[in-house]
């Protein structure tokens, strides 16, 4: 079990929904995939670890939860802005929606 926060420290974190609008391989790893995202008119660019269980192609246009207040990091060479969610189970498994919602909506 992890630490308990505060809900005024959880009320911190931009959590929206994405739509991803573009994907490319990272060169020079094999699970880094660079990510364009629109999040309500806002766009993005995201670095994710999730190559070796997603093709590219297969997440155009899917809605994905996205951290969106995260600082800048740069990863192999690329600057992520924001972090996508995914559960654990062996490997990614990307959080969205059970129906589709505007790119933007915020997650409470």
């Amino acid at each position: 079990m992890t630490d308990k926060i505060p809900f005024s420290d959880f009320k911190k974190i931009d959590l929206r929904i994405a739509r991803v609008e573009s994907v490319e391989r990272i060169e020079g790893s094999d699970k880094l995939l660079k990510l364009a995202i629109n999040a309500g008119g806002e766009a993005r660019t995201l670095v994710a670890g999730i190559g070796a269980s997603y093709e590219p192609e297969s997440l155009i246009g899917r809605g994905i939860a996205v951290v969106m207040n995260l600082e800048p990091r740069v990863i192999f060479g690329v600057e992520s802005n924001g972090m996508l969610l995914a559960a654990d189970d062996g490997g990614p498994v990307l959080l969205g929606t059970d129906r589709s919602v505007p790119p933007g909506t915020i997650i409470r």
